[in-house]
């Protein structure tokens, strides 16, 4: 359900408010979508998501959901920043998180923590998992990577 256009027509929503799609996920069910949304400003900026953001970005998503039915009439709408345990889910976010560690499920590895050592290209990134030497894992291969936080 996820496709690159979807994913595409979210992402130019936000920009037209100046933010960024940190994060899409549709799960519930067929007859009631839940879309989780999360958002934030651009590397360049040192401002933080605000409630009022999530408000603002929430009307714009839901005028267009309603308008255009992408996802059919009934639907649950979530928009959050993406937390401190961020999700990384495209190339970018890797690229801008060199240096940070990451908790991720890796094709291959299963669960690791790891820090990021370089993106040498789109589709790949170099992970140093704890007491383990840095290697190329395909960014195919990785599902469900977070930032990784010591609390």
């Amino acid at each position: 359900m996820l496709s690159d256009s979807l994913v595409e027509s979210f992402r130019s929503r936000l920009e037209a408010l100046g933010l960024e799609l940190a994060d899409l996920r549709i799960g519930g069910t067929q007859a009631r979508p839940l879309v989780q949304v999360r958002i934030e400003w651009p590397d360049a900026s040192p401002r933080r998501v605000t409630v009022d953001d999530c408000a603002t970005a929430s009307r714009v998503l839901e005028a267009w959901l309603d308008a255009d039915a992408p996802l059919g009439r009934r639907y649950l709408l979530e928009v959050s920043s993406p937390g401190v345990e961020r999700p990384l889910r495209w190339h970018r976010h890797w690229v801008r998180f060199v240096g940070r560690e990451v908790q991720a499920t890796v094709a291959g590895l299963g669960r690791v923590r790891a820090r990021i050592v370089a993106v040498p290209d789109a589709a790949t990134v170099v992970l140093a998992p704890q007491g383990g030497a840095p290697r190329p894992v395909p960014l195919a291969g990785i599902r469900d990577a977070r930032l990784a936080v010591d609390w």
